[in-house]
């Protein structure tokens, strides 16, 4: 278990790395922080509790819980790059030569000009809770004839009849989160071996069946990254120029185990 409202020093499981002009504050919570910062530069501040583990000893499996109480220094159509809290198996781990397929349970934030579009109907950018597991046997299987099915889904007709087949393969579940990233707000996910149910404010957002298998690690993070994915194959990673300073405030943390 996890339990912190960041007032103290952080739990020993907790890690914090920061690059470019990121920076942790930590003073009636914890904030996450980036300066002024041009395209040319990376910058992040994070906390994760899986640093120095191999993923089969990441902490988080089913059934579990997370509660996070959190806002934002800008809105969701001004904050730029990407933020957010909760779990994930760490696709590109340091000094490993290719990435991992990603496992994703958390609250995202994608700036245009993100545009990862991997669920039917909700737009690759914004303020989410979203779920992805890549490594689920339908998607390998329908990974050989992927160049195909990029083709037949810039045809509008077949994307939309196709579309919701692959993203069911892929165990992808997004909704949009209408809730504003300056106010405070609790958010709030329960992992169960078949289900994800993610609520903020007590209340429903996203029901679905589309869990990640295996172990996952929690993170929590702010940076001028962005990224984009689309079922019609543009591909695409850059960094976002910051024009003032912006941060991301968690006022407490509880992950428990059900």
């Amino acid at each position: 278990m996890i339990r912190t409202d960041f007032r103290a020093e952080l739990p020993s499981t907790l890690t914090p790395w920061t690059i470019g002009s990121g920076r942790i504050e930590q003073a009636h919570g914890i904030r996450f922080v980036i300066n002024p910062t041009p395209a040319s530069h990376y910058s992040d501040a994070q906390i994760s509790d899986y640093a120095g583990l191999s993923r089969r000893a990441y902490p988080w499996s089913p059934p579990m819980r997370m509660t996070v109480r959190a806002w934002a220094s800008h809105s969701a159509d001004q904050l730029r790059g990407t933020a957010g809290f909760g779990l994930w198996n760490q696709p590109f781990m340091p000094g490993q030569t290719w990435p991992r397929l990603p496992r994703t349970a958390w609250f995202f934030f994608g700036s245009k000009p993100s545009n990862m579009a991997l669920a039917y109907g909700v737009p690759g950018y914004g303020w989410k809770a979203a779920t992805l597991d890549a490594t689920r046997p339908p998607f390998l299987a329908l990974s050989p004839s992927a160049p195909i099915g990029v083709l037949l889904m810039r045809v509008p007709a077949l994307y939309r009849v196709l579309y919701p087949l692959a993203q069911r393969a892929i165990g992808v579940s997004e909704a949009l989160i209408a809730a504003d990233l300056r106010e405070p707000h609790t958010y709030q996910m329960e992992w169960q071996p078949h289900s994800l149910t993610f609520s903020v404010d007590g209340r429903v957002l996203l029901r679905t069946p589309s869990a990640p298998r295996g172990r996952l690690g929690f993170i929590a993070w702010l940076d001028n990254q962005y990224a984009v994915v689309t079922p019609q194959g543009a591909l695409g990673m850059g960094i976002a120029d910051i024009l003032e300073t912006q941060w991301l405030h968690l006022d407490s943390l509880l992950i428990e185990p059900l």
